[in-house]
């Protein structure tokens, strides 16, 4: 599966490497990625997915089951 989060849609932006001597070379910087599973009480199971540090606070501020609802709103299976 591909570095992408689920919820937020971060995936990997390539940059610079830059030493001290200014020399530059392609670096890719990789998002922050976790697995977590999340038990949904409404449908009574538990879901698994793959997540940013920033999504996993945006699912405990908003809710599980409005993130859910977005997700599948966009067309993801979850």
């Amino acid at each position: 599966m591909a570095r992408v989060c689920q919820v937020t849609g971060r995936k990997p932006v390539t940059g610079h490497k830059i030493s001290f001597s200014n020399k530059k070379a392609k670096r890719r910087f990789l998002p922050n990625l976790q697995t977590k599973r999340f038990f949904l009480a409404e449908e009574d199971r538990w879901v698994t997915l793959k997540l940013t540090t920033d999504a996993i606070r945006t699912i405990n501020k908003n809710g599980l089951l409005t993130v859910v609802k977005e997700l599948r709103a966009q067309g993801q299976k979850i």
